[in-house]
């Protein structure tokens, strides 16, 4: 929805007036997208960039964003009229505690709503998503990781005649050296240590910035180097296996997966989209749905937001008929 602050300088209106203009022409494309059986409709309302606008600026958009929520809830609104659900996309946590308690607000009110959605990005910028989604992945796949090692170290200690279980949370004093080593997340067993409870017995280890150093007997100095090296090149290729000196290493496959991070985007509950269309003839996406929008083409009206009327809403559809075929082609090939 660009073009808003512009408007009103073309018209002579009261800083801020742009911006109710641009809201009365998204009603208006909302009320058409419906009739022609547009589902989901994804509006850029507020970047993360916007924040560094002027503060009286801001906080002019956030107290209308507030007041429009409000109107959007009311009995006889679009929403209710039209059976719509409403989702907030973006960093939620950077909005106002006021802001963001109606944002809620109106996704709870609208939950049930299932014949058409409306997704308003605020707060919002492609970088912040991908981030985001990588960093819950990781986090997803580490809780992951941590309850299965501890399924495994309490089936484990049950399987050694009670000789290796902690008493009280401390282990017996004659096998408190005995520990599970990890090395770049890999734990690694020597061939001629003694076993306890399935991990090796190894020597005092010297620990720097998170990495072990001479973990296992017989792998000190350039020995030690060249087995991490090997670790690492192996890591690489998402799996190790077992050493030329016999030392097992936990067989580690790819944790994080295309799938992975998409299911954690802000933008995971609703299908890319099928056009995306940039008011006042830009081109640029600056930073919208990055992520999303690779087979998505690019329809860029002169008007600015404003401005859009339904003949620019009809250029639109005629313009993905047009390319409908190709678009098709691509997304399979991909």
């Amino acid at each position: 929805m660009d073009g808003n602050r512009r408007f009103a300088k073309k018209q002579n209106m009261v800083d801020g007036e742009g911006h109710r203009a641009g809201y009365e022409s998204l009603i208006s494309m909302l009320n058409y997208c419906y009739e022609l059986g547009v589902k989901y409709i994804t509006v850029y309302a507020f970047s993360i960039e916007n924040f560094k606008r002027k503060p009286e600026e801001v906080q002019y958009l956030m107290n209308l964003m507030i007041e429009k929520i409000d109107e959007l809830l009311q009995d006889g609104s679009i929403i209710n009229q039209y059976g719509m659900r409403l989702y907030f996309i973006g960093n939620l946590k950077l909005l106002s505690e006021e802001v963001r308690v109606a944002a809620e607000k109106a996704m709870k009110a609208t939950a049930h709503n299932t014949r058409a959605v409306l997704l308003i990005c605020v707060a919002y910028t492609s970088y912040d998503e991908i981030v985001h989604a990588v960093q819950e992945s990781c986090e997803e796949k580490m809780n992951n990781i941590q309850a299965e090692n501890t399924v495994k170290a309490g089936r484990n200690s049950t399987e050694q005649n009670g000789s290796c279980e902690k008493m009280n949370g401390v282990y017996p004093p004659e096998i408190q050296d005995c520990r599970i080593h990890e090395v770049h997340g890999t734990v690694i067993l020597g061939k001629n240590e003694i076993h306890c409870n399935g991990f090796s017995k190894l020597e005092a280890s010297e620990k720097k910035n998170g990495v072990i150093k001479c973990a296992v007997p017989g792998f000190h100095g350039e020995k030690w180097n060249e087995v991490q090296e090997s670790m690492q090149s192996q890591l690489s290729k998402g799996t190790i296996e077992s050493s030329e000196d016999g030392e097992t290493v936990r067989e580690i496959k790819p944790l994080i997966n295309l799938v992975d991070i998409e299911k954690h985007m802000y933008m995971a509950v609703a299908p890319d989209p099928d056009i995306v269309i940039r008011s006042s003839g830009e081109t640029r996406l600056s930073n919208f749905l990055l992520w999303q929008t690779g087979y998505s083409p690019l329809y860029s009206p002169a008007a600015l937001w404003p401005e859009i009327r339904l003949w620019h809403l009809v250029g639109v559809v005629l313009h993905y008929q047009r390319n409908y075929l190709y678009l098709q082609k691509k997304r399979k090939q991909s």
